[in-house]
């Protein structure tokens, strides 16, 4: 079992830029892809960024293209999202998943249905 913690949420404004972290227990962290998801007011939960087990790809939702960044600290069991230009869309619940793969997995689901743990979930709201 795999244990999830997101932090970092909050209120920005338009333009400026916010750094999630999910903090991971109870298993090797190594062997997981890891992966941010977003659910917004009335909105279904959507993929925003993923990291597969070695670190090696990644994977975002054309809508934070250069903006968000997706990287991990294996030694610190976190992976982090870094959201810069955020824009008043952004607001949502952001939650992080993991997703048993191996160490030298490649998988990177993009689908909510591909994950194995889900962290509780940290807002983040954005002003215009």
């Amino acid at each position: 079992q795999v244990q999830l913690v997101e932090s970092g949420g909050g209120l920005q404004q338009a333009g400026g830029s916010l750094r999630l972290s999910c903090a991971a227990s109870g298993g090797i962290f190594g062997v997981y892809a890891m992966a941010w998801f977003r659910r917004a007011p009335g909105k279904e939960r959507e993929f925003v960024a993923g990291v597969s087990s070695t670190g090696g790809r990644t994977e975002y939702a054309d809508s934070v293209k250069g903006r968000f960044t997706i990287f991990r600290d294996d030694a610190k069991k976190t992976v982090y999202l870094q959201m810069n230009s955020l824009k008043p869309e952004d607001t949502a619940v952001y939650s992080c998943a993991a997703k048993y793969t191996g160490r030298v997995g490649t998988s990177l689901p993009v689908t909510a249905a591909g994950y194995d743990y889900w962290g509780q979930g940290t807002q983040v709201t954005v002003s215009s």
